[in-house]
């Protein structure tokens, strides 16, 4: 087991040490390793006196080899957000989460992705549209993202996968504990067609108050969200407001106006949703379009240099010259390579000198 692995699984532990402070330890000291051996009083500053003495008083105890046991048992990975792994686009929220623990994989492609969110209540029809809906978009190589709740998530994981389409799911507990339990063998078969992943410590229970941090995830992995079905107030109407603040694209579906499972995605409509009866609609609206086949087959056009400049692309626009930077390049070598990916579709330029990724 990696020694920086134990430091942050320290740091983790460590009650008193908010997200966001562990953020800025690490930005302030470069490495788990770096915050541990920093003077007690700069840790102090940013997290008072208390905190800062668990700080330093790092050992690998019993309980952190116990973590570690299972770290390699469940074949985990401990993904701070400057490791090679993390979800790049994720890190474009407010907020985002220092620390992922991730089962399975997430890939570049799973950035372009929605969200099929509702109720765990959902009616029969709820869950046939959920599975539907995730279906077509996992045909169409789009990643669908939920939280493996009862109901509505749980339709779209499994819509995903039965078009043998990859899917993402957030939890709102430690990533040893399922929750639903009855979603365990789910819960594997996403491992394997692409992640389970949570911001939460080994044995964190899935206490009420996780579930509005665990939504900021499922919209932030996400371009768009598709709320199914939902009550006045719930989980999806707090996922929604995420995912305006975000500026993602939101949509619902319209539903019965005596069934409670239909107010909240009637007043998200009221509020200015975008009203949707079917997957293509969420396709067409976000140029989303492409097949699998057709997405591959662009990909096959690409020679090793384009290739490299396009898993560094995201749907994020970023300037010439950070991207060289962040790929060590020159920037005239960069110019011609993304010149041509413009001339193949894949990539488009922006003013200011700006790329993105071209899925149209």
């Amino acid at each position: 087991m990696d020694a920086a692995i134990f430091e942050l699984l320290h740091l983790l532990s460590i009650d008193k040490i908010s997200a966001k402070n562990l953020h800025t330890l690490l930005e302030e000291f470069g490495s788990p390793s770096g915050v541990i051996s920093a003077p007690s009083q700069r840790l102090s500053a940013i997290v008072g006196q208390e905190a800062a003495k668990r700080i330093v008083s790092y050992a690998v105890t019993d309980e952190l080899r116990a973590q570690g046991r299972l770290i390699e048992r469940m074949n985990v990975r401990v993904l701070p957000y400057y490791a090679d792994g993390y979800p790049s686009w994720l890190k474009n929220i407010d907020n985002y989460p220092p620390v992922l623990f991730v089962r399975g994989d997430i890939l570049p492609c799973d950035e372009i992705s929605i969200a099929v969110i509702g109720t765990r209540g959902a009616t029969v029809y709820g869950k046939e549209v959920a599975r539907s809906f995730s279906a077509e978009f996992a045909r169409c190589g789009v990643t669908v993202t939920s939280g493996m709740a009862r109901g509505v998530d749980t339709a779209a994981h499994q819509g995903a996968l039965d078009s043998a389409g990859r899917t993402i799911a957030v939890l709102g507990s430690g990533i040893d504990i399922c929750y639903p339990p009855e979603n365990r063998k789910l819960m594997e078969s996403i491992c394997l067609s692409g992640a389970v992943i949570s911001e939460f410590t080994f044995g964190t229970p899935p206490l009420a108050h996780n579930f509005p941090r665990r939504n900021r995830i499922v919209s932030g992995l996400a371009r768009a969200v598709v709320a199914v079905e939902a009550k006045e107030k719930s989980g999806v109407m707090n996922t929604v407001k995420w995912a305006l603040e975000q500026g993602k694209d939101v949509f619902a579906l319209p539903g019965n106006i005596y069934s409670k499972t239909s107010f909240g995605t009637n007043l998200l409509i009221k509020e200015g949703a975008i009203p949707v009866t079917s997957a293509a609609e969420v396709l067409s609206h976000l140029g989303l379009e492409h097949t699998k086949e057709e997405k591959a087959k662009r990909e096959v056009l690409l020679d090793d240099a384009e290739r490299m400049v396009w898993d560094a692309l995201s749907c994020e626009p970023i300037y010439l010259d950070v991207l060289a930077e962040k790929l060590e390049q020159p920037t005239g070598t960069l110019l011609n390579v993304l010149l041509r990916l413009e001339m193949k579709g894949c990539v488009k330029q922006l003013p200011g000198m700006s790329f993105v990724k071209n899925f149209e």
